[in-house]
């Protein structure tokens, strides 16, 4: 069984253009796949990348969970002043060798 999944069971119905169509065509004859195949493989290469990046971050930590995180972020960080002095010191790439 491909990919880890069971036995097909589910149906999944589209509706597009004529040109979406003739391209996802394309598109599955140049991999050697049928367009159910292509389709479906390119949309859990994309499940999995969306998952991987955190962009579903908001649905699983829930909306209060969201807003604490996103207030987290957004909140000041205390003074750190030898931080501000380094950062206002030339590098060692900046400095002149005299």
């Amino acid at each position: 069984m491909k990919n880890g999944y069971s036995r097909k069971s589910e149906r999944v119905d589209v509706r597009t253009t004529p040109a979406v169509k003739q391209l996802l065509r394309q598109a599955a004859a140049a991999t050697n796949k049928t367009v159910s195949e292509f389709i479906i493989e390119s949309g859990l290469t994309e499940a999995a990348e969306v998952l991987a990046d955190g962009r579903s971050w908001s649905w699983s930590l829930g909306e209060k969970g969201w807003r604490a995180f996103i207030a987290e972020l957004d909140a000041l960080t205390p003074p750190m002043p030898r931080l501000e002095k380094l950062l206002r010191e030339p590098s060692v790439l900046e400095r002149r060798n005299d």
